[in-house]
């Protein structure tokens, strides 16, 4: 694998050497976390796939922007048109994380062309719709607006996911770790621009294959909100495992792993019940 930047944009990317006759798979991580989060997909798909996987702006070893607006969700997509374009990318599968989704839909309403399928973790589509977000976003908003004395992050590379392995969705330890090596500041407009950013109107546009995997347990996008995204994507499918909350990446990587590759090569991907009872098949199947 190598890793470099993207010229003029200042993104930095991870990436093996493509061969045309294979399938090529682009990760998107999520808020706060970098393209490490990804490692045990680049292990186990790196020789089967072409893997492209990057940092995302304001994350791991990308630029920070130091505008609340260089944030806006179609920006992180237009950083992901950019990369598609300069490796020359005709056909992609996305497969996206948390956060990570809201710039898979956005990328997906001027794109969809570009992608014969996507694998979407732990989605949400309107992050306003969620209760606890509701509560929280008159804070972050208020703390974006009047610039709290908080030193502008400066880029500190990545934090090293192997540590946080089997922890919860509020892991205070992983969850700081994120923040300080992001920034706090980049967290708030972050989370203030998914906020902002609805992408219920795309997703009965969505034409392509998606899998959705989410957690039952899942506290951050709760499971009957993704249920929605199911029913309105046409050719979507959703696995839930019944054991797993919203860190899905990172700890339920052998589970979901064989899904994946099920799904990129175009197999069926439902799994019978009887044979795994730690999984429920919903949406259309």
């Amino acid at each position: 694998m190598k890793e470099s930047f993207l010229p003029q944009t200042n993104i930095c990317y991870r990436i093996n050497d493509f061969n045309p006759q294979k399938q090529t798979i682009v990760f998107v991580h999520g808020v706060s976390g970098s393209l490490s989060a990804w490692q045990e997909f680049e292990k186990r798909f790196k020789q089967k796939y072409n893997i492209l996987m990057f940092d995302l702006r304001g994350h791991g070893r990308s630029f920070k922007p130091r505008t609340y607006e260089s944030y806006r969700i179609e920006l992180f997509a237009q950083d992901l048109r950019d990369l598609i374009d300069y490796f020359n990318i005709n056909k992609c599968v996305l497969i996206s994380h948390s956060y990570g989704n809201l710039i898979t839909l956005a990328f997906l309403k001027n794109n969809q062309n570009r992608v014969d399928r996507a694998v979407l973790f732990s989605p949400q589509y309107a992050v306003k719709k969620i209760p606890l977000a509701r509560i929280f976003m008159p804070l972050f908003r208020l703390a974006a607006k009047i610039k709290l004395p908080v030193p502008f992050s400066k880029i500190r590379g990545r934090v090293d996911y192997a540590k946080y392995k089997n922890t919860t969705d509020w892991n205070i330890r992983r969850n700081f770790a994120d923040i300080r090596n992001t920034g706090l500041r980049v967290y708030l407009y972050c989370a203030c621009q998914a906020h902002g950013f609805n992408g219920e109107n795309i997703l009965a546009k969505i034409k392509i294959p998606v899998l959705i995997i989410h957690g039952k347990k899942d506290t951050i996008f709760p499971l009957k909100y993704t249920q929605v995204m199911a029913d309105k994507i046409p050719a979507a499918k959703m696995i839930v495992i019944n054991n797993a909350d919203h860190i899905l990446v990172l700890n339920h990587f052998r589970e979901i792993a064989p899904m994946i590759e099920n799904f990129v090569e175009g197999l069926n991907q439902s799994i019978p019940r009887s044979s795994a009872p730690g999984y429920s098949l919903q949406g259309r199947v």
